[in-house]
Parts: C-alpha cells; structure tokens; sequence
C-alpha cells in the first residue's frame, strides 16, 4: 500500500474541476485495506470513497484520505434456470461491463448504456436510464467496513433504493428508507457488485426517445443489442462527453408531484413533459422546466448549461481554464431559485458536494 501526496483529481473527476487529494490510496484489492486500518496513522482519519468521480462536484482540496477505488474483474458467478448472476468488481468501467453482458448473451442492463461511472458507484446512487434503475437488476453487494476492516454482504432492501438514493448516500446519524437503517457514506467501500438478469427478458421501451426510434427504424421488436445501440445514439446526440467537455451527466433529480400539482402545472405550460408512474404520482423532467425557465446556454463564470441540454451543467474552460466547484454551485442554486419562482418545485441535485 502506497500513500500518495498532494494528488491533482482534474484527471479523476468527470467535470474537470481542479483540486487536490492532500493523501491518496489507489485500492487494488482488498488486502489494501487491511494494511490501511492496521497503519495506526491511517486507521482513524477520515475517508473518502472516489470510485470513477462522475457524480462529484469538487468545491476545494479534500482534506480526507482519499480511497482511490481500482478494483478489476468481472464474472458468471451463477446461472439458474431464471437467470444469470453476474458479477463485477467496484473499479470497473460501468458502459464497458455493460457491453461485456451483451456481449456475452445477457440482457437487461441496455437501457442504462453509457451512463458515465464505475461499477462501485451504481449502486451510490441507484442509476438509472430510460426506465430502468439498478435496484430492477440488482442482486447484492460486498463490502468493506472501513473501521473494523470486516467484509459484509446487502441485498436491495438492506441498500435501502430510492430515486437516485441509497444507504450510501446517508452519513451515520441520519436514517434512510422505510427501515430507518443507519447510513453507510463514508463508513463503507464496495468491493463487488452482482446482478440479477432474467432469461425471460423484455424489452423497455415507454420513453418517448426509444418509442422515436421505432417509428423511424421501423424495428418494432428491437433486440437488446438493437436498445443499446439506441440509447448510445440518443444519449451521445444529447449529453456532452465528458472527456470533450467535463460534465457530471444529469446535474439535478427530475422530481416528482401529484395528479392535482401536476394539472396546476399543465394549465400553465401545456408543454411540459412529464411521465405518469406506477404509484400514481407524476415524474417531471427536470430539464424542461430549467429549459422553459432560459436557462439553456447561460453560465456562471466557467460552469454554463449546456446549450442541447439544459439538464446538464458542463466546465466551458476546460482542462487549460477550468471552472470551479464554486461556480457550479452557484450556477446551481440560481437555477433552483428561477425554476421555484415560476412552477413551486425545488429541483434537487444528483452529485454530491464535497
């Protein structure tokens, strides 16, 4: 185990925000930690988990001992008469171990093709994409508890899902989902996940850009090769790569109302886009409600929405000139303001704020 100093995180944090890790730990495996939590300096200071750094939004140096999360390996660990299990460690790729299913003749996981990140991190923050989230595929999960060094296992009620929400989300004081189970941020490091994927597959295909692609394909019974293919395309015509143009993909949840607030909106701005779910209520999208407020193509310093999407906040000056943590927060919290004056809603965002 090697402990870094003063590591530049430009490189390892999607939006391209310039800061430093003051101390830095590249986890390969898991006898890191042992060594760590066995180094008397290392074993009580405070830690922070940095898997692929898509969801993240740097506003300084981080003062903790940055865990660097570099874990490889991906499997079958079971095939059952229903499904596969699959499994990946916590350091790879996310879009890669996504193709590597579908390549391997295991569907499930298409819809969420290309959604930046490593493995470790979805299940932080329950990704999800074009209809499906995490928690619809997912099996359980190893990890490690960063005080005693001890290895556990969850399954998807013990992760307590939410819309982009889990367990790991919530510091130790604060209680999440309908278990009231304590939170894991910063007390835990997942080391593997495994996912359910069913042999009785069925395509998803309720949004509006996949039913677009039907009608122009003509393809009605698409594969699931075919959905990845179109959801790469429609994500790519859409979202800013972040190596071209840092970002951290969605900046804010797209929320939810009832019926009767989701009328009061409809009888204002026809146009809104909105989503009916199953449990009756209404799921906005975020985007065209910062969009209908003007926000598209605008910017705060260095941090502007971005002018094809105005879900998304991106770093204008790139590598050379980037912007900071400080501007993307307040180009944030200007957004919040303008689209709560106009329809009474809070947008709240996806990445977390360090």
């Amino acid at each position: 185990m090697l402990v870094e100093r003063n590591v530049p995180l430009q490189a390892h944090n999607t939006f391209g925000i310039s800061a430093k890790a003051l101390q830095l730990v590249r986890v390969r495996s898991e006898s890191d930690i042992g060594s760590l939590l066995a180094d008397p300096q290392l074993r009580d200071t405070q830690k922070f988990v940095l898997g692929g750094g898509s969801n993240i939004v740097l506003t300084g140096d981080l003062k903790a001992l940055v865990l660097k999360v570099e874990l490889k390996g991906m499997r079958l660990v079971e095939e059952t008469e229903k499904a596969w299990i699959i499994e990946a460690a916590a350091g790879e790729d996310w879009h890669e171990f996504v193709q590597w299913t579908l390549d391997n003749r295991w569907p499930g996981l298409e819809n969420m093709a290309l959604i930046p990140g490593s493995v470790g991190a979805s299940p932080v923050q329950n990704i999800g994409a074009y209809g499906v989230e995490l928690q619809d595929r997912f099996d359980a999960l190893d990890a490690i508890d960063l005080a005693t060094g001890n290895t556990f296992t969850l399954d998807a009620a013990q992760c307590a899902f939410g819309y982009r929400d889990s367990i790991f989300k919530h510091g130790p004081g604060q209680t999440v989902g309908a278990s009231r189970s304590m939170g894991l941020a910063g007390r835990a490091l997942i080391t593997r996940v495994r996912f359910r994927l069913a042999k009785a597959w069925k395509p998803v295909l309720g949004y509006l850009d996949l039913e677009k692609k039907i009608t122009e394909t003509g393809i009605n019974q698409p594969s699931a090769h075919q959905i990845f293919e179109w959801v790469c395309a429609i994500r790519r015509a859409k979202l800013p790569d972040p190596v071209v143009i840092g970002n951290a993909g969605s900046f804010f949840k797209n929320p939810t109302v009832t019926p009767e607030q989701c009328a009061d909106i409809i009888a204002r701005d026809p146009k809104v886009v909105h989503y009916l779910l199953d449990d009756g209520r209404i799921k906005l999208a975020a985007g065209w409600l910062i969009d209908a407020c003007g926000w598209k193509g605008k910017s705060v310093g260095n941090a502007a929405v971005y002018e094809k999407q105005a879900l998304v906040l991106v770093n204008k000056g790139g590598r050379e000139n980037p912007c900071t943590g400080g501007e993307v927060m307040t180009l944030a919290k200007a957004i919040q303001t303008s689209v709560y004056e106009r329809f009474g809603i809070l947008l709240e965002p996806e990445p977390v704020v360090v």
